[in-house]
């Protein structure tokens, strides 16, 4: 391939909604950031860390859906879950396999949707220099949705909906102003990401079992000296019980005698410690300062590095 890969521009978070014609308003998918490349030859499919899902979502590779020769799109890659939502569990099960030789039996138990949100590179020119605005337009031209791939939609009133996204339990929305710049490698308030619940991924330090089945996990994460660090343990969560027993049959190879927590968790009682090598994504309600992380629900097994897991500046 004879294009640059980039590292997709980031939102800022914030609490507040913004309004006025200066911004547009996209549904925040809970879904992998994909940017996808086509260099007039051949398509590849690339995640935010640059690592290649080109063979994990082969439905996605048709060039057909856009008029170019040469683009780069950025997006995000989502499946659906209960009542039609979205689904970080889900969509994790397809962008998560290491066996690729499965990817063809998985097309068809979890589809995946592309949703493109914008474009950096059209026919041979860098355009993340050009307003949001004309982007935008340029993506209604040259894009063809078919029933995997979308344009995502934007929104006016940003208030209206937020209050969708909270009642149908959505992740949450994205504010963008109109004559923003794509920085490549950036992230600044000109997109900022509105949310409904917090999320982190951390890594799994120990276990704890009901009846020889693994029934929770510890949490940690590392500062910058890199010792872990406990935040708490989840139970509970998008994970079935066939999950549980495949967890617990990992587990067995990563057991280990000495605490890899720099601090004592609350739950030692019947704990296992386990290799730092696993990590999940966390939504949780509220995390106190000091204390540990409440109501953390278990949304999906990732492929992120241990080490990638930081403590929040």
């Amino acid at each position: 391939m004879d294009l640059e890969l980039i590292i997709p521009f980031e939102p800022m978070s914030s609490s507040t909604v913004p309004a006025g014609e200066d911004w547009t308003m996209q549904m925040k998918w809970d879904g992998v950031r994909i940017v996808t490349y086509y260099d007039g030859k051949e398509t590849r499919l690339y995640n935010r860390k640059q690592n290649e899902r080109t063979q994990h979502f082969p439905e996605l590779l048709q060039d057909s859906y856009c008029k170019a020769n040469s683009v780069i799109l950025d997006g995000e890659v989502i499946a659906l879950g209960e009542h039609g939502r979205p689904s970080f569990h889900q969509v994790m099960r397809r962008d998560a396999l290491r066996k690729l030789d499965k990817v063809q039996m998985m097309k068809n138990v979890v589809p995946v949707y592309y949703m493109i949100f914008d474009v950096v590179y059209y026919n041979g020119r860098w355009i993340n220099e050009l307003p949001l605005r004309e982007r935008m337009a340029l993506l209604s031209e040259i894009i063809e949705p078919t029933p995997n791939i979308q344009l995502t939609t934007s929104y006016e009133d940003g208030e209206s909906l937020y209050k969708v996204t909270e009642q149908q339990g959505m992740e949450g929305i994205v504010a963008k102003k109109l004559n923003s710049k794509y920085e490549l490698g950036g992230k600044n308030n000109n997109w900022i990401k509105i949310k409904n619940f917090q999320d982190i991924i951390a890594v799994i330090g120990g276990v704890t079992y009901r009846n020889g089945v693994v029934n929770a996990v510890l949490l940690g994460l590392y500062d910058e000296s890199g010792n872990l660090h406990y935040v708490g343990h989840a139970g509970t969560g998008k994970l079935t019980q066939e999950d549980w027993q495949l967890i617990t049959q990992y587990v067995e190879k990563l057991k280990v005698e000495e605490r890899p927590f720099i601090n004592e968790p609350d739950r030692l009682n019947n704990s296992q410690w386990i290799s730092p090598q696993l990590t999940v994504k966390i939504q949780y309600i509220e995390w106190p300062k000091g204390r540990s992380i409440r109501q953390p629900s278990i949304q999906a097994f990732t492929s992120v590095p241990p080490e990638e897991c930081k403590l929040p500046q």
